[in-house]
């Protein structure tokens, strides 16, 4: 929650009239500690209104304290002082002493070994500058694999899909504008979008994926780009059906300038087919296959495949910063999927998620407690009350889940009623223990009996 101002109304003392003025003057507060972190700034209009100026004006000056890393964009909540605490990170966790289900990791027994890929390398001339910065035999493998899907695309390598998704926003929008993210939202491009300073746009997700009527909702409200998940939506789990991704495709065909990003983190791994809502012939599109859950987190290498104008966009971002993707990330790559092993090894893995998450579902079903996860490594768990209380009742039974709110672009969002969970590296033993947990802290210690 925002913290109280050091004063009842530090803001109402600026007399500026420019932008670069008032962003000065809001940073003179925040440095003198009348405007604390978590302080919430005044709407853009009633701030006009306050010191007679055009709502531009305002919205220029708030785009100057996001740039400069001193307030952030929180959707409907307005804009902020940047809060000094950390924010939630996927996969990561400071807290000790509680058993962690709320990575979303991948499970590293899973994972393909790296041993015999990591001797090839080697062997291997070091790359120098001026060179491909696509490993040759990379490149040729992701083309194919990604224009099987999307056809004729241009190949682009970013480190992750994380990346991906931050280069192709700051390509594409300036501060301010507005991008439909999946309600609930995936945290990481949650925070993308609001360290960045754009308006994001929920777009609720049900089980085919996300709605037509907050799709059309988002392009009402002006969007320039959208980041869609086609399967294993993060943190719901859910996959995008053929009938609602052909409605999707279908609205989208009248918005030929808004960028469609498709993150299909999971597709070395999902059951389920990739179903794409990109209209044929749209002019600004991307999909987005990285391999952190099927190959490990570590190997921070994504494949980006897009039409030839955002391509050029991508790529001329990632030679005036990072210039290229380490070629030893990349050839990694290249010989742990190409692997003749380890097509059964993702098959494997695929098979032990789904059967983990089965068997919580199950379990949790058994004490009527609602849950789901068609793909992907988490569980969605409804509680049907707010999960805060929950999430620090669990903890003080040792589990540390992960807090449905935080996925969420809108505090009023039933994604508050949810809490997230990773449970295939549980035994058997802890799983159940984890249920009857859970069970008795919602206030339902005995099982339902079946009629």
């Amino acid at each position: 929650m925002p913290q109280p101002s050091a004063t009842p109304d530090p803001v109402a003392s600026i007399t500026a009239n420019t932008a670069a003025d008032i962003a000065e003057a809001i940073r003179d507060l925040v440095d003198t500690g009348q405007l604390r972190p978590g302080a919430g700034l005044p709407p853009v209009r009633t701030l006009a209104e306050q010191l007679e100026v055009n709502r531009n004006t305002v919205v220029a000056a708030y785009g100057l304290l996001v740039q400069a890393g001193v307030a952030v964009t929180r959707g409907r909540a307005g804009t902020q002082i940047v809060d000094l605490q950390p924010l939630p990170q996927e996969g990561f966790s400071n807290v000790t002493g509680m058993l962690d289900i709320a990575s979303g990791n991948p499970d590293p027994a899973l994972l393909p070994p790296a041993s015999k890929a990591l001797a090839e390398l080697a062997a291997d001339e070091p790359v120098l500058y001026g060179q491909p910065v696509i490993d040759p035999d990379l490149a040729q493998w992701a083309t194919e694999v990604l224009s099987a899907d999307v056809g004729p695309a241009e190949l682009t390598v970013t480190a992750g899909s994380a990346d991906a998704v931050q280069r192709l926003l700051a390509d594409s929008l300036t501060i301010g504008d507005a991008v439909g993210f999946e309600q609930p939202c995936f945290l990481t491009t949650l925070q993308t979008a609001q360290a960045a300073g754009y308006r994001p746009v929920p777009i609720p997700v049900d089980a085919q994926g996300p709605t037509v009527a907050g799709l059309r909702a988002a392009l009402d409200d002006g969007i320039r780009a959208v980041v869609v998940t086609p399967r294993a939506q993060n943190p719901t789990g859910a996959v995008i059906s053929q009938n609602r991704a052909d409605e999707l495709s279908a609205l989208l065909c009248d918005y030929p300038y808004v960028l469609i990003i498709e993150d299909d983190h999971f597709w070395q791994l999902s059951r389920h087919p990739y179903r794409s809502i990109i209209p044929p012939n749209h002019p600004r599109w991307t999909l987005i296959r990285s391999v952190s859950k099927s190959l490990g987190p570590d190997l921070r290498v994504g494949l980006v495949g897009s039409d030839p104008l955002t391509a050029s966009r991508l790529g001329a971002h990632i030679r005036s910063g990072a210039m290229w993707v380490s070629h030893i990330l990349q050839r990694l790559t290249y010989l742990l999927t190409t692997n003749p092993d380890t097509p059964a090894q993702l098959e494997h893995a695929c098979t032990e998620y789904a059967r983990a998450n089965a068997r919580l579902i199950a379990a949790l079903d058994d004490h009527g407690i609602s849950a789901r996860a068609a793909d992907g490594v988490n569980v969605w768990i409804d509680l049907h009350r707010v999960a805060s209380p929950v999430v620090q009742a669990m903890g003080n039974r040792g589990w540390l889940v992960r807090d449905g709110a935080e996925f969420s672009l809108d505090s009023n969002d039933d994604a508050v009623h949810h809490i997230r969970v990773t449970v295939h590296q549980l035994s058997n033993n802890q799983l159940d223990e984890f249920v009857a947990d859970l069970a008795a802290v919602l206030g339902d210690s005995s099982p339902m009996t079946s009629s």
